[in-house]
């Protein structure tokens, strides 16, 4: 690809427009099929592109068209550029949603606690951290570590389960065959089973009918032998404040309570000034 000009078909269009070299050479230059560079010459396909000029770009010279024009069988050289070649920029860590980065322990711990055998590598590749922050979770110096609570990354969104199980598969391989080499028997931990969602339990309509003879005895149970259950009293109600009242007379729609003096009320409960003098009793 990285001896093709810029914009091919562009290129080819221009090449068949203003130059008489065969379908071939214009079609090997863009890296086109001759019956591609055919059909741009009769106008079947890129109808209305406007051509590129290869040597305007300095992808051609005039003198190399020259030669390939007077030598069928030549054929055009890409002509050598000043201008750096993008550089494929390397993949990096695995980006996670702002939302969603607080959950990352959650999700490493999950993963240290059900899957030991994975690497840190794995893990952080997996999640997207670093390595110091797993090795923190492991041996809990993590600043977090009271709050972090184990958690599945998948159901967090933080990976997805093929790729987990992709790691996993990997990390067994990878202590299978380390046990081999050392002789002992590869410590390898059993996925744990997927949890059941729970939802509302529906009974049908013939179980409802099986158990209704043991709902009403529940029923006659609460209620009592000889009646409805009689509620609690009120042992508020029963306790009277050591209050002043006045003499009255009960409203005619409330119980027989005594009025309260509320002027009566305050006397009693704000304590006397010190230099007041005391009352005289008539």
């Amino acid at each position: 690809m990285t001896n093709l000009p810029m914009m091919p078909k562009a290129t080819a269009v221009w090449l068949v427009e203003n130059t008489i070299l065969t379908f071939d050479q214009v079609a090997e230059f863009c890296g086109l099929h001759p019956l591609e560079v055919q059909a741009i010459a009769d106008g079947d396909v890129v109808a209305g592109m406007t051509g590129l000029d290869p040597v305007a770009h300095d992808q051609l010279t005039t003198a190399e068209i020259e030669r390939c024009v007077e030598n069928p069988k030549a054929r055009l050289k890409l002509s050598k550029s000043d201008i750096p070649l993008p550089v494929q920029r390397a993949k990096g860590a695995r980006y996670t949603p702002v939302s969603k980065r607080q959950d990352k322990p959650d999700g490493v711990a999950w993963l240290l606690r059900t899957f030991p055998e994975l690497s840190d590598a794995q893990i952080g590749k997996l999640l997207g951290t670093t390595k110091p922050t797993i090795v923190s979770i492991r041996d809990r110096s993590h600043w977090n570590a009271p709050n972090i609570q184990p958690r599945d990354p998948v159901d967090l969104g933080l990976c997805g389960r093929a790729e987990l199980d992709e790691a996993v598969q990997k990390a067994r391989h990878r202590e299978v065959r380390l046990a081999k080499k050392e002789g002992r028997e590869p410590v390898i931990t059993p996925t744990p089973p997927p949890v059941a969602k729970t939802g509302p339990i529906i009974l049908s309509a013939a179980s409802q009918s099986e158990n209704a003879p043991q709902a009403a005895e529940g029923a006659a149970v609460l209620e009592g032998e000889t009646g409805p259950l009689a509620p609690a009293p009120n042992a508020a109600a029963d306790v009277q404040p050591d209050l002043p009242v006045l003499a009255g007379k009960p409203d005619d729609d409330g119980p027989d309570n005594p009025v309260l003096d509320p002027e009566a009320f305050f006397r009693k409960t704000q304590p006397a000034p010190a230099d007041a003098e005391p009352e005289k009793s008539e």
